[in-house]
């Protein structure tokens, strides 16, 4: 019989590459790692591991069984975490994943309201930008994801296997130093949004990936490839870029809503670009009561 803490054992093989690296992560010796890969294989029936060296890697068989592992230690822990809560222990763990400025502005306020409800509910909190969030929502690695999309293409995003809870839409912002020709565009006296055609011939600062990956999309559809000059996945850093003289750029508002910009201004841009920020989950895991509770808070948290 194939038991759950060997599965574990397997999962934590695969994904470091050895049995001593496993052996770190599981917090065991890499004796105890080896036995339970033994009692794994024997109660398998087939070798899952094949060993040259140093070098270790999975066999067919232990390809098939790491990706049905995902689904059964998911439901494992729904399964534990839901019978603790009937069995009244007021504790939990959520284990949550979300890209910088979510973990900046939406996450604080979710999880002190949290702490505040359930005072027994451990929270954990990694960085990752989308698609590695979702990959590790997928993975097993965390249980919530706080992630996002780009409009209109949102539709493209392979997410029917999840759990998603919309949160808000965030629109993309232009950021000018101060003394710029469209410093004052949008402002009070302004001349309203600015087409992004009008920085064609400026240097650029890039975000993240995605972001960047939208600023060139939107760009060639006004007719021009964007000068990038330098790019980050800093968003502080990207402002103080822009502050400093270096070129022009477009962040998402929540990016620049903890950042006290020096030496620039933001102005708005057309065609006006949103993205969908979600939280995102196992659909077994949304029944888990800290899971719950945590994409509860979460939505408080964006709707102030």
């Amino acid at each position: 019989m194939i038991e759950a803490r060997h599965l574990r054992v397997l999962r934590a093989v695969a994904s470091t590459g050895s049995f001593s690296a496993a052996a770190r992560e599981l917090g065991c010796t890499q004796p105890a790692v080896s036995q339970q890969m033994k009692a794994l294989e024997q109660s398998a029936g087939t070798p899952l591991l094949i060993r040259t060296g140093r070098e270790m890697r999975l066999t067919q068989a232990g390809t098939a069984l790491v990706r049905h592992a995902v689904g059964i230690l998911a439901g494992l822990t729904a399964a534990e975490e839901e019978v603790a809560a009937i069995a009244g222990l007021r504790a939990g763990r959520v284990r949550l994943v979300s890209f910088p400025s979510g973990s900046s502005t939406l996450v604080p306020t979710a999880l002190a309201a949290l702490r505040a409800a359930h005072p027994g509910t451990r929270v954990s909190l990694v960085d990752a930008e989308p698609p590695r969030s979702v990959e590790m929502l997928r993975e097993g690695d965390c249980d919530v994801a706080l992630a996002f999309r780009y409009g209109p293409g949102a539709a493209a995003e392979d997410w029917t296997d999840l759990v998603v809870r919309p949160l808000l839409t965030d629109r993309l912002i232009g950021l000018v130093p101060e003394g710029h020709r469209l410093a004052d565009a949008g402002s009070a006296g302004g001349a309203g949004p600015v087409s992004i055609g009008e920085f064609a011939e400026e240097s650029w600062i890039a975000g993240c990936p995605r972001c960047r990956r939208q600023l060139v999309e939107v760009c060639e559809s006004a007719g021009f490839t964007p000068r990038i000059d330098f790019a980050t996945d800093d968003s502080p850093a990207v402002i103080g870029l822009v502050g400093a003289g270096l070129g022009v750029a477009v962040l998402p508002e929540l990016a620049v809503e903890t950042v006290r910009p020096t030496g620039v201004r933001t102005v708005a841009v057309e065609p006006a670009v949103r993205r969908e920020i979600v939280a995102l989950t196992l659909p077994d895991l949304a029944q888990v009561p800290a899971v719950a509770a945590t994409l509860d808070q979460l939505a408080r948290a964006a709707s102030r």
